[in-house]
């Protein structure tokens, strides 16, 4: 039996996406709901500034899932 690496199933989502899709990415492979991402996103750039630096890196990096997925 194979073993699923967790960067192989990373993929942007199409259906649950405000921006890029990256939380609904998160969301999907952790037991996390999207909305916490983008809770956890949002902080970070208010309180730390680098949430926004993070998730424009994902958005450029993380593939976007197939049409049919």
């Amino acid at each position: 039996m194979e073993e699923k690496n967790l960067l192989h199933t990373f993929k942007r989502s199409r259906k649950d996406k405000w921006l890029g899709g990256i939380c609904g990415a998160l969301g999907a492979i952790t037991p996390l709901p999207s909305w916490v991402w983008r809770l956890i996103f949002t902080l970070a750039v208010i309180l730390y500034g680098t949430g926004l630096l993070i998730y424009i890196l994902l958005w450029i990096f993380v593939p976007q899932e197939e049409e049919g997925s």
